[in-house]
């Protein structure tokens, strides 16, 4: 009988929540965003972070939905330029801060290429969206220091959007 491969992560023990991050390309022009943001509107999924960066021609939008693959057919029938990225998504505890997050990273030697806030907070928490030289052995360390991460069914409907936690239960 033969056997399905076995990714490296779970081979090892260990796989990290998943999430894609789209980075699609835009003409720098106006109305390109609303266009692109739009076209996720009346889907059964959220854009859950987004961040832009600008040059003089183009932009670059990275975004993160609650449901990659279905933003990925939404892109591709669009018809958009765009790449995707594995990223890790940080929740910030009561007794965790940035400045932690970032030293335990660096504590193994870690770099981080680039990081942006989430517009969800699923559990009142903020959160951060990350993406590192190493993204296992930055999941395996975060979470040995109590981090947690979350994944994109944690960021869908079950996710609180903006600043404040759902009702508390008595």
């Amino acid at each position: 009988m033969s056997q399905a491969p076995v990714s490296e992560h779970v081979a090892q023990g260990y796989q990290h929540p998943q999430n894609t991050q789209f980075s699609v390309f835009l003409a720098n022009r106006c109305g390109k965003l609303l266009e692109l943001v739009d076209i996720f509107d009346g889907h059964a999924l959220k854009l859950v972070a987004l961040s832009v960066v600008d040059s003089a021609d183009h932009a670059v939008v990275r975004l993160v939905t609650s449901r990659a693959e279905l933003a990925r057919r939404l892109l591709s029938r669009k018809g958009l330029p765009f790449s995707e990225a594995e990223i890790l998504v940080v929740e910030l505890g009561p007794r965790q801060t940035l400045s932690k997050l970032c030293a335990t990273l660096l504590s193994v030697e870690l770099n981080i290429h680039y990081a942006y806030p989430l517009m969800v907070r699923p559990h009142g928490a903020a959160t951060i969206a990350l993406h590192t030289d190493d993204q296992v052995l930055a999941g395996q360390i975060l979470r040995r220091k109590l981090f947690t991460l979350l994944g994109e069914n944690d960021l869908g409907d079950n996710a609180t959007l903006g600043g404040s936690p759902g009702p508390t239960p008595n």
